[in-house]
């Protein structure tokens, strides 16, 4: 019989990749949504699968409501990928963005105990939670130093799963995932907002685009590539927790140059700064050490920043 997963939060950008990926290795792949009667599963559709994913309506923060849809489900993997997904968001809605994320994903742990099935669990983790690492490169064994609403959330839902895999003897892993993109991005993400405009320049030939602050490091990875080692790791043995990104660290400058000198323009003549796009607390760099997935997992991303953003303007201007 083929495997089923459950993706919770299908409809984003990792949710759409990761139903892809499964389907292609023969899964029967269901979805959740609050209300999947009425939510269009946008990016389902432009990946041409909407009509292979079973969606189920599921709230997350509704203990009755995960535990139902597991009972009817029977699922072998279950990805945790829903919950508040924007670290600008979670500073003008803290609240949504812990109890989004930490009920949630506590729902899902006691859900899976309580109806005693063998269930492998992989949870959507964020290199956020380690904060300002400096020169150095976050590994698992780095501690964590959140500084955002949605950082703070996520190192919370990490500490429930580690300690759901320790008291309970649950399948349960983390997967602490630097920053990856794709066309799928939505548009309230500074790296999707630069390649729209970008695109919509070369396309009228001017315009600008206003930005906070650009001396930000970021590693900078592709979805796609991301979504393999979330099923990697639920195929091993002892369930363990990951970092996965590129290990090669950029600054929003060197994203936003590398974007313009795609279409042969100069981006100095088409930036501005704005100070009411500044966060109360950011992160200046942020950089990832994936030896551990290499190792153990036999993942390493094959594709880097400049080429993440080549791939990003090519599809907006196809």
């Amino acid at each position: 019989m083929a495997k089923r997963a459950l993706i919770c939060g299908v409809s984003g950008q990792d949710g759409g990749y990761l139903a892809q990926l499964l389907l292609a290795k023969g899964y029967e792949v269901f979805g959740t949504s609050r209300d999947a009667q009425i939510s269009p599963f946008q990016n389902l559709s432009l990946l041409g699968i909407k009509d292979q994913v079973r969606c189920e309506s599921m709230s997350l923060n509704d203990f009755r409501s995960v535990i139902q849809v597991l009972i009817n489900v029977e699922p072998d993997e279950v990805y945790n990928l829903a919950g508040q997904s924007s670290v600008g968001l979670s500073f003008q809605q803290p609240v949504e963005a812990l109890e989004s994320i930490c009920i949630g994903t506590l729902n899902l742990l006691e859900a899976i105990r309580l109806t005693g099935k063998s269930v492998k669990l992989y949870n959507a983790g964020s290199s956020e939670c380690f904060g300002d690492v400096g020169d150095s490169q976050a590994n698992e064994k780095t501690p964590f130093h959140p500084r955002s609403p949605y950082a703070v959330a996520k190192a919370a839902a990490f500490w429930e799963v580690a300690n759901y895999r320790e008291a309970y003897d649950l399948f349960a892993c983390s997967g602490i995932l630097f920053n990856h993109e794709s066309p799928l991005r939505p548009d309230r993400f500074v790296t999707r907002k630069i390649i729209s405009a970008v695109c919509r320049i070369a396309k009228e030939n001017e315009g600008v685009i206003r930005l906070g602050n650009m001396d930000i490091k970021r590693d900078w990875g592709w979805a796609p590539e991301y979504v393999e080692a979330m099923w990697l790791m639920l195929q091993q043995e002892q369930p363990d927790d990951f970092v996965i990104a590129t290990g090669e660290t950029n600054s929003l400058q060197d994203f936003v140059a590398t974007a313009f000198s795609c279409i042969g323009l100069d981006w100095q003549n088409h930036v501005e700064t704005d100070s009411s796009l500044l966060r109360p607390t950011d992160l200046a760099v942020s950089k990832g050490d994936p030896q551990k997935a290499l190792r153990v997992l036999g993942w390493k991303a094959k594709y880097k920043m400049k080429d993440v953003v080549k791939m990003m303007v090519d599809s907006d201007m196809a």
